[in-house]
C-alpha cells in the first residue's frame, strides 16, 4: 500500500492516508501530499488506520508540515490511531499540537 490523498467533495479537507510504516522514507511522498493543495483546503487530517510503526522522522514531518502550512490551514487532525500510534504520539505531547479526536 503507497501513501494516498484524497480531497472531500466540497474541497475543503484533505485526507492523507499513511501506509504501515510511517518513516524517514516517506519524507518526500509525505510532503508532496500537502504542499500544493487548493486554497479551498482548509483542513488537512493524517489517517493513521494503517500505521503499525513511526520513527521520530514521522514526528517531525508531520511538526514540519503544520509549520509550513499553519498561515493557510485552519484545522490539522491526526485520526484513526492503533494504541501503539497513540502512545507514540501522546509521549510526544502531539495530543496538545494536534486534534486527535
Amino acid at each position: 500500500m503507497s501513501l494516498e490523498t484524497r480531497i472531500s467533495d466540497d474541497q475543503n479537507v484533505l485526507t492523507i492516508y499513511m501506509e504501515e510504516k510511517f518513516d524517514f522514507g516517506k519524507v518526500q511522498e509525505f510532503r508532496d501530499a500537502y504542499l500544493h493543495i487548493s486554497d479551498s483546503v482548509k483542513t488537512i487530517v493524517v489517517d493513521l488506520s494503517h500505521t503499525e510503526y513511526m520513527d521520530s522522522s514521522a514526528l517531525g514531518m508531520l511538526l514540519n508540515m503544520q509549520k509550513i502550512m499553519a498561515e493557510r490551514i485552519e484545522t490539522f487532525k491526526i485520526v484513526n490511531c492503533r494504541p501503539q500510534v497513540v502512545k507514540i504520539l501522546k509521549i510526544s505531547r502531539f495530543d496538545k499540537k494536534f486534534d486527535m479526536s
